[in-house]
């Protein structure tokens, strides 16, 4: 089983996250995720880079390693969406791991974005992906939906066999829907926590019957918070909610056993059980937060990049 690694939270400078990312090429890492699409990240000063010039920085500075970070569907026009992914598809073939979801940063009204309920976002996406998937398939597109209007739209070159994967994130019933009916990927959007992955599992296989497909057909990937360190439960817990507010409703019983922390066999061990436990396709070492150092020592202590 293939790993992936998680580099994100603009923690890096843009010389580190290279030289990171090329040594997680060189240890087999399958996939690198970095920061993806954002407007402000107010608590901070550093550098926050456009995640879509990163990603097609970083296919560029590397050889085999896959290069995925989140699209975020009200900072797109869907032709163009489908444009840059089929773009990099052609000038890189496979390199580019294309990922989606919506988004909820009160920052994107400093920008003139749409603040908009879940559920609009949901349907946004939904809109989107459907018009992505028929560009993508050579067509000449034609919408006149609440959020995606077109117009005979077409995209040129088209990915080979008329597709690319999709990778969504999701955990609730309204984007669970729009991972049954357009995505090959469900980025699992919890901690690794069985109970809470297992609901959102039958509320995603609920979706896809009634989709028409089957749900074993979607993979799954999950971020799995992991530190090569001595911390104490308190530490890590704090360390993770610093990196993940959205996780505030869940309760340290829950949510410590989901931490890997400790020693690189263990959490080598550790990984491999939460990957079989929740059918992960492939576990991702969620590195978020750390700085160049400690970022590194985790890499090195899982240096095959691969778990067996």
């Amino acid at each position: 089983m293939k790993l992936g690694v998680a580099f994100t939270w603009h923690c890096l400078a843009w010389e580190e996250l290279v030289s990171l990312v090329a040594r997680a090429e060189a240890l087999g890492y399958d996939t690198a995720y970095v920061d993806g699409d954002v407007t402000q990240v107010s608590r901070r000063e550093a550098d926050v880079l456009d995640g879509w010039t990163a990603t097609t920085a970083l296919i560029a500075r590397t050889q085999r390693i896959r290069i995925a970070s989140i699209r975020l569907v009200q900072h797109w026009n869907a032709a163009h969406l489908a444009q840059v992914a089929a773009s990099a598809e052609r000038i890189a073939p496979g390199r580019h791991h294309f990922f989606a979801s919506i988004g909820d940063r009160p920052e994107d009204r400093a920008w003139g974005l749409p603040l908009l309920s879940a559920s609009e976002r949901a349907a946004w996406l939904d809109e989107t992906l459907d018009a992505v998937r028929a560009l993508w398939r050579g067509e000449s597109v034609t919408r006149s939906g609440r959020f995606v209007t077109l117009e005979g739209a077409r995209v040129r070159p088209v990915p080979p066999g008329g597709r690319l994967p999709i990778e969504v994130a999701a955990k609730g019933a309204r984007l669970l829907a729009v991972v049954a009916r357009h995505a090959d990927i469900w980025n699992v959007n919890w901690p690794a926590i069985p109970a809470r992955v297992a609901a959102s599992a039958a509320e995603l296989a609920r979706a896809c019957r009634a989709a028409g497909r089957a749900p074993e057909a979607i993979r799954r990937r999950l971020w799995i918070f992991t530190r090569i360190e001595p911390l104490s439960g308190s530490q890590a817990l704090a360390e993770f909610r610093r990196w993940n507010p959205w996780f505030g409703g869940v309760p340290d019983g829950e949510l410590a056993p989901a931490l890997v922390i400790g020693k690189p066999d263990e959490c080598g061990e550790r990984i491999a059980a939460l990957a079989a436990q929740l059918d992960l396709e492939m576990p991702v070492v969620d590195l978020s937060g750390l700085d160049a150092a400690r970022a590194r020592e985790v890499l090195e202590a899982l240096p095959a990049g691969e778990l067996r």
